[in-house]
């Protein structure tokens, strides 16, 4: 790894095909030398950093390629702490070929996928938390989503990290301290304060445990199911709610076989709907692998719209599968569709249930109520006032390693058991934290984040 940092790396950092510019970016100790033997308009090695200058790239034989901007990062001021030259050109694919083959002949060589952001990390410039930030506020699609990422790419999750596992460090000297004095029976860590102090680090770890269901809705959107008997006005309910005909509409039962699934952003979060066969037992084979993929599905799901059909349903019916749901365990909202052509006993009853929605698909009538107690579920409360939410499902494995090993820790220090196995305990949880923040990396664990980082990024 650390000969590939001497090498200068080259990729397209804006999106491929045709565009007013492109932006070609190199990376590497020589980047800026090697920029300025095919650039005519200044010499760059004369140049401070932070300056952009127009002029021509030419090939070997003088023909000009491209008007360009070069833009100089002189290290160690740049997004990798070494050379960078980022280069403007016409945005067109043949320009964009032409001029990265030319850098290739000279010895620059292809970026790897996340290739800037791992050298970045790799050279002190964030942390691996913050790098991995960096590729989910280029996916932030959202409000909350584009406020987790840029949270935590500044350094507000890692800041909890490492005041952690500092705090857990000092006890872990003194008791690996106590080890090397094993013969004198001495005791530098106070159990007691070092009780204590787990407990303080449980209790923050345990919270951002937690978050993570929120951190997920976040930064993955809520999977949400509409299920219910056929016919009840489902696939009307999804067109209605995307604003167009994306499921087939018929009075015939089992018109919808498999899932149509699609999006849409209320309020800063993203719910995926889920349109499912019918509910029902049927004897026609196809259909009965859609109800059996619709129970499968609800399994899975985030939160459960629940319709029912108030022209049609009976109350036995509806309560039977309000019982399935209630013992499924997951979130769902009652929805009676049809409002326009209720039978009045099962609207009354029905009505008695504060939680229950009443809607007219077709009409859009109480889609509004519906959206709101959509976003009301999911309840973004806690992450508006700021307060830290785990996004990442790595960082969160860590987190629960973490709290396996101090609960540990714990137990050791009820039941008097001696100081090396106890430093062992604090060494796993001093591990997992630090797994998260790169101060304990593996080659395969780097590999792995930055595979998923864009090229160019």
């Amino acid at each position: 790894m650390l000969d590939q940092l001497k090498e200068t790396i080259i990729a397209l950092s804006t999106a491929p095909g045709v565009g007013a510019i492109a932006v070609i970016r190199l990376s590497g100790e020589e980047a800026i030398s090697i920029t300025n033997t095919v650039f005519r308009g200044k010499n760059l090695l004369n140049e401070k950093s932070h300056t952009a200058h127009f002029g021509t790239i030419r090939n070997d034989e003088g023909e000009i390629i491209d008007e360009v901007v070069a833009t100089l990062f002189v290290a160690p001021h740049s997004f990798t702490k070494e050379n960078v030259v980022e280069i403007s050109c016409h945005g067109s694919p043949y320009i964009v070929q032409r001029l990265i083959k030319l850098f290739l002949t000279k010895g620059v060589r292809l970026a790897k996928a996340g290739e800037f952001t791992q050298r970045a990390f790799l050279n002190g410039q964030f942390d691996l938390a913050q790098a991995e930030a960096v590729a989910d506020l280029i996916n932030a699609d959202t409000e909350a989503s584009h406020k987790a990422a840029l949270n935590q790419m500044r350094g507000g999750f890692s800041e909890q990290i490492k005041q952690l596992r500092a705090e857990l460090i000092h006890f872990a000297s003194m008791i690996e301290l106590e080890l090397d004095f094993g013969e004198e029976d001495v005791e530098f860590a106070d159990r007691d304060d070092l009780k204590k102090l787990v407990n303080q680090l449980l209790s923050v770890i345990t919270a951002l445990v937690s978050s993570f269901d929120l951190g997920n809705v976040i930064k993955n959107g809520v999977p949400t199911v509409i299920a219910g008997k056929p016919n009840t006005g489902k696939s009307t309910l999804l067109n209605a709610l995307l604003n167009e005909e994306k499921a087939i509409v018929s009075d015939i039962a089992g018109t919808t076989r498999d899932f149509i699934e699609d999006e849409i952003n209320l309020e800063g979060v993203v719910f995926r709907f889920i349109d499912t066969a019918g509910l029902r037992d049927t004897e026609d084979k196809v259909e009965a692998i859609g109800v059996q993929r619709t129970k499968d599905k609800m399994k899975q799901a985030s939160l459960i719209i629940y319709m029912f059909d108030l022209k049609n349903d009976s109350l036995t019916e509806v309560n039977r599968d309000i019982n399935m749901l209630e013992n499924l365990g997951i979130p769902f909202i009652k929805v009676g569709n049809k409002l326009d052509e209720a039978q009045q006993d099962l609207y009354s009853e029905m009505k008695k249930d504060k939680n229950t929605l009443f809607i007219s698909a077709i009409n859009k009538e109480g889609l509004e109520a519906l959206k709101t107690k959509l976003v009301e579920t999911v309840n973004l409360d806690n992450f508006k006032t700021g307060d830290t939410v785990v996004t990442n499902i790595r960082h969160y494995d860590n987190l629960v390693q973490t709290q396996n090993s101090l609960n540990a820790v714990l137990r050791g220090l009820d039941d008097n058991i001696t100081g090396d196995f106890l430093a062992l305990d604090i060494r796993h949880s001093l591990r997992f934290l630090g797994e998260i923040t790169g101060e304990i990396t593996t080659d395969d664990l780097l590999a792995n984040i930055f595979s998923k980082f864009c090229i160019g990024k």
